[in-house]
């Protein structure tokens, strides 16, 4: 199933997708749940779904809709940084004191009002033109994660998967040691185009991702690639704090990315960046300038 929150006639809902036609799951069960967040977290989601999916037509049409991020409301946002080998190196190659591949995760925070969904434009703020891209796998968990998981047990509490490209504003960013500068400009991280249940992805560490700018291919991996995978981010995250239905982990980037290009590559107005992911589809993000 595909999930996907949106504006509709000024309106904030959420649905299914199915046919290009998107089900509105907010007004067919009379408002019990007010946002995507609270529906994934109810015990019933499954049933309310797949009897929404046999009721007949949907309600909206998919392209006429305005989409919000997948979860606009998470809780959380929790990010890794050099999570795969390729971007360790190009990173030990271009920044001051270098970088090792990490024993841990290295995480840092967003805040949800720096993303936004399908078909929006990521916006490049006034003062900076370092607007860089990183194609990754998002997971939204769908459970509450209890501490000290285990990693073997880690990926039941995953509702499901989406892609990102999350804009990162790279002078500030490299400022200081501290990342959140740089990775939390208002409007530059894309999500969608939905959410994919865990159900249909059989493995999250055997999926295929590219990013495309302007139709051409910058960044292409495997997750299978990555240093941590996703049952382990998991588990590491809940030895220091618990997971709840809506937080979102966004799993890192690959190799490729602009600031280590000679000449540099950064997004620029008028620009079309897509991250495509196996089995999940394509995210497609205008950019321009912020006003």
């Amino acid at each position: 199933m595909k999930f996907v929150s949106y504006e509709s006639q000024g309106q904030a809902s959420f649905g299914l997708v199915q046919d290009n036609k998107i089900i509105d799951l907010k007004a067919r069960l009379n408002g019990a749940y007010p946002d995507l967040k609270s529906f994934i977290a109810s015990d019933d989601w499954r049933k309310l779904a797949e009897d929404a999916l046999g009721s007949g037509q949907g309600d909206a049409d998919f392209d006429s809709v305005s989409l919000l991020p997948v979860i606009p409301n998470p809780d959380k946002i929790l990010c890794v940084a050099l999570n795969y080998g390729d971007h360790v190196a190009e990173a030990n190659a271009h920044l001051p004191g270098g970088r090792e591949t990490p024993k841990y995760p290295m995480m840092f925070a967003r805040m949800a009002d720096t993303l936004l969904g399908h078909r929006g434009n990521i916006v490049r703020p006034k003062v900076s033109s370092d607007l860089d891209y990183e194609a990754e796998l998002l997971v939204v968990i769908g459970k509450e994660v209890p501490r000290y998981v285990e990693q073997k047990d880690a990926l039941q509490y995953v509702f499901g998967y989406s892609a990102m490209n999350e804009g990162s504003i790279r002078d500030y960013q490299f400022h200081s040691r501290n990342l959140t500068p740089g990775k939390n400009f208002y409007r530059t991280g894309g999500v969608g185009p939905w959410l994919v249940t865990a159900d249909e992805i059989a493995d999250p560490q055997a999926l295929d991702i590219e990013l495309r700018l302007n139709g051409t291919v910058l960044q292409k991996a495997s997750t299978a690639d990555m240093i941590f995978p996703v049952a382990k981010l998991i588990s590491y995250i809940s030895e220091w704090l618990p997971l709840k239905p809506g937080d979102i982990i966004a799993s890192g980037t690959m190799g490729g990315v602009g600031f280590t290009r000679k000449p540099p590559i950064f997004m620029k107005p008028g620009d079309t960046a897509e991250v495509e992911i196996s089995g999940i589809g394509v995210l497609t993000n205008g950019v321009v300038d912020d006003v």
